[in-house]
This record gives structure tokens, C-alpha cells and sequence, in this order.
């Protein structure tokens, strides 16, 4: 793996002041947004939060990714923290992929359903780029905000150690109520 890093940068936000650093592994660029006091936390709070541009940027009602994102940027910035965001578009199908997706669920498919029938698995991302941030960091244990469980087994299988699991529940709405059922009762969602 060969790994390019930014120097670490001020980044002042609506949330609160963070610091920056930018990891760019192949094709992808990641982002590690940290609390100003981070390097003094033992067991800092954690999100992994994977990319989602339609819902992160755009406000899509279809996910719950924007209303997860700002939770827990206002929860780091008052508690103190990580937030990796995570650049694999649409669980690693990409941005032209995802489109296709969404069209498909258009149409009554489900978000597993879609992604297989464009080719894809379930879910295609590869956390390990996050492995190497926890690495460069210093992160040894955490407390780690999420709903997915394979988050959860990831983070496990570095040999970090799980303080707490804080939950990542938003409001749901009649636009994302399938979505967020499909991560409950498919990939075993903790909402």
C-alpha cells in the first residue's frame, strides 16, 4: 500500500474548529477530521463515515448518510474525536454506478438487489486505508460510533480495542424508511 499524506491543517466549521489530514491510497482520496485535542484522548470517539455525495452533499432523502455525518460532527466536535471520511462512493460502486443503483430502486428494487444486478456485491468497500489512518494516528482503542456491524469486526481485526459503541440513529422519513429497513433486516443494521 502506498500511501500519500497531507500535512495536518485548521479547519474551522459550523460544527466547531477541527484539524485535517488527508490520506490519498491509488485513486482515492480520505479524510481524517479531527477534534483540536484529539492527540490528547486516550480512547477517542470514532466515526468511519463512508462517502455519499448525493446524501452528504446534496441532501438526498434516500439515505440517512447526511443526518449520520452531522451527528457526528457535532458530537466530535463537543466530545472529542475522529471522523474518517471514508471516499468509497456508494459502498465502492461509484458515483456512475450508484446513479444506476438509485434508477434501479426506482423501479422496487432494494439497495442489495441493485448493486448485484449492476454486477457488484452487496458491499464492495475495503476498509483497510483506515487500518493505516488508525496506524499514523496513534487511535489503540476507541469508542466507535456506527450501526454496521462489519465496521465494528473491522476495527476489531486491527487489534483496537472497542471501548464503547455509540449508535448512529436519525430520523428516518418516507423516502429512506426501505433503504434503512434493508440495512436492519439484510446486512444486520443496528437501528
Amino acid at each position: 500500500m502506498n500511501i500519500i499524506q497531507s500535512n495536518i491543517a485548521n479547519l474551522p466549521t459550523k460544527y466547531g474548529k477541527f484539524k485535517i489530514k488527508a490520506y490519498k491510497d491509488g485513486n482515492q482520496e480520505h479524510l481524517a477530521i479531527m477534534s483540536q485535542d484529539f492527540e490528547t484522548l486516550d480512547a477517542p470517539y470514532v466515526r468511519i463515515h463512508s462517502e455519499c455525495l448525493t446524501g452528504d452533499t446534496l441532501g438526498s432523502l434516500k439515505c440517512d448518510c447526511q443526518n449520520q455525518l452531522d451527528l457526528s460532527l457535532k458530537f466530535i466536535a463537543q466530545q472529542g474525536g475522529l471522523v474518517i471520511y471514508h471516499r468509497q462512493e456508494g459502498r465502492n460502486i461509484g458515483l456512475v454506478n450508484k446513479v444506476n443503483a438509485y434508477a434501479l430502486q426506482d423501479q422496487g428494487r432494494n439497495t442489495i438487489q441493485a448493486n448485484l444486478e449492476l454486477g457488484f456485491g452487496e458491499d464492495d468497500r475495503d476498509y483497510s486505508i483506515v487500518g493505516h489512518i488508525f496506524k499514523d494516528l496513534g487511535v489503540k482503542k476507541l469508542k466507535l460510533i456506527t450501526n454496521n456491524p462489519k465496521k465494528i469486526q473491522y476495527v476489531e481485526s486491527l487489534g483496537i480495542e472497542i471501548i464503547e459503541r455509540i449508535p448512529a440513529i436519525t430520523k428516518s422519513n418516507k423516502y429512506n424508511e426501505a433503504y434503512l429497513s434493508t440495512k436492519k433486516e439484510k446486512m444486520g443494521h443496528m437501528l
